[in-house]
């Protein structure tokens, strides 16, 4: 196998030391010299790691990703004076032998794989990034506190008989919040309390009454106190993390209005993926290196032909949470591929993994916008109706079939001009006349593929400006313009 770099190293990390090992093949001789050495972990050690590597004319090096260990000896060696190209291995795939394993042969095992380029790296992003995605995963865990906060909080009111949670669908919000700190402060006025309520929370102030008739006392009122008084120190603590977030992020404000435009992501969401991604999509040849990075790509189980699972590996778990969050967002969205994509699967796949696939296809769209530095172009919610017109009236077919209204689809004959053309006559059992035949010059605001297709309406315009002729939707009228 041809050596890749004559000189090398491979760092095994551990807490309190790491082990070194060092491999370059002198010119003109065919063996391969090795040294090692074992130096301490402390910002001094590590310094006269940097020291001794640079000594002994290395550039490339390598080390696992330890815990958080690695860090340390990854922030002096990158700013050394000696340049060095440094490689962040998974341990995964450097696994040593059964009953070889020593920190020693844990480094040579490194550094050999380096020489002859056997390793890959794991995506490290620029210092400042790194700093970025310190300041969102806080907030995503000071997020989860706060929701576990909420949630004690609703357990409290159930032990007291207010069912508070079965009426408002948010009682932390603004309504929630009111009625939470009268209770804390000692009012058990079902009626009064139910006037504190909000917004269509009104509407349900029969309920409200009947839902904050409880039976509260001191030790209640005591605990709902402090659980509040954590609720808005962690409220501000988010607050002051956004701020952050927003002054840090001025430089990539035009990247976070771009991202913003894909149905289901919101500043929040791209910040996130800011701070996870970077914006340089060099480190990613293709939109499916980044997929597999991320793990929002199947994987992959197979041997002797068959294929055992498909489950995705395990990725960054904060761009798949944000993903799929903003996927089953977009799934909501009125006339939004994702969304069309989102049904399209969920039949077939369940919801779930619907979602999941949803949250690849931004995750590629993001590789996109970022990569080429263009806008997203919504492509429609009858954006797969266009694929195939002739499956979609096909199955619009079967559909009133099942229904009990009976269609007969007729072959007319071929206009003049045209190459093998057809044109559909739909006729109904309910006696009403035949649509008169299409005119041989396609009219302007009519659709070319419904035009190919034959079909004798369109069926991609969702969203007309007028609406249709009832005459002329039932095929009376006297002049065939197309709808």
């Amino acid at each position: 196998m041809k050596l890749l770099y004559r000189r090398c190293a491979g760092i095994d990390v551990h807490q309190k030391s790491v082990s070194v090992c060092v491999r370059r093949r002198v010119k003109g001789q065919p063996n391969v010299e090795r040294e090692e050495a074992v130096f301490g972990t402390f910002t001094q050690d590590l310094e006269r790691l940097g020291q001794w590597l640079k000594e002994r004319k290395v550039t490339q090096v390598a080390m696992e990703s330890t815990g958080v260990y690695w860090i340390p000896v990854w922030n002096v060696l990158e700013q050394a004076k000696w340049k060095l190209s440094l490689l962040l291995v998974n341990p995964m795939t450097v696994r040593a032998l059964r009953g070889q394993k020593t920190d020693r042969i844990d480094a040579r095992r490194l550094a050999e794989f380096l020489q002859y380029g056997l390793l890959k790296g794991s995506f490290i992003p620029p210092k400042p990034v790194r700093q970025l995605r310190d300041l969102t995963r806080l907030r995503a865990h000071l997020q989860q506190d706060r929701n576990r906060v909420i949630n004690r909080i609703g357990r409290l009111l159930e032990t007291v008989n207010i069912k508070l949670g079965a009426v408002a669908s948010h009682i932390a919000g603004k309504s929630g919040r009111a009625i939470l700190r009268q209770l804390a402060e000692g009012s058990q006025d079902a009626e009064k309390l139910s006037q504190l309520a909000l917004g269509l929370l009104k509407k349900k102030a029969p309920d409200l009454i009947l839902a904050l008739d409880g039976r509260p006392d001191e030790h209640f009122r005591w605990m709902l106190t402090r659980l509040l008084t954590k609720l808005e120190r962690l409220d501000g603590e988010v607050a002051e993390l956004d701020a952050r977030l927003c002054e840090q992020m001025q430089p990539y404000e035009e990247i976070l209005d771009r991202l913003s435009t894909i149905p289901g992501v919101k500043k929040t969401a791209a910040r996130v993926l800011i701070a996870e991604l970077g914006v340089d999509m060099a480190e990613f040849p293709s939109a499916g290196h980044l997929a597999s990075w991320a793990g929002l790509c199947p994987g992959n189980a197979e041997s002797a032909g068959k294929r055992f699972s498909g489950r995705t590996r395990k990725g960054d778990r904060y761009v798949r949470r944000v993903l799929v969050q903003c996927a089953w967002a977009a799934s909501r969205a009125e006339d939004c591929f994702l969304a069309a994509l989102f049904q399209r699967l969920a039949p077939k796949l369940g919801p779930k993994k619907a979602a999941v696939a949803v949250a690849h296809r931004i995750l590629v769209i993001v590789w996109s916008l970022l990569r080429k530095g263009t806008c997203y172009q919504e492509r429609g919610g009858n954006h797969f109706d266009l694929l195939h017109p002739e499956r979609t009236a096909r199955r619009l077919l079967k559909r009133l079939d099942r229904m009990g209204i009976e269609v007969r689809l007729c072959r007319r004959g071929r206009p003049p001009g045209s190459k093998n053309r057809k044109k559909l006559l739909f006729e109904h059992d309910s006696g009403i006349a035949p649509r008169l035949p299409l005119p041989d010059v396609m009219p302007e605001d009519a659709c070319r593929k419904c035009w190919n297709a034959g079909l004798p309406r369109c069926i991609h315009l969702i969203k007309r400006k007028k609406k249709l002729n009832p005459a002329l939707a039932l095929g009376n009228s006297d002049t065939p313009e197309a709808t």
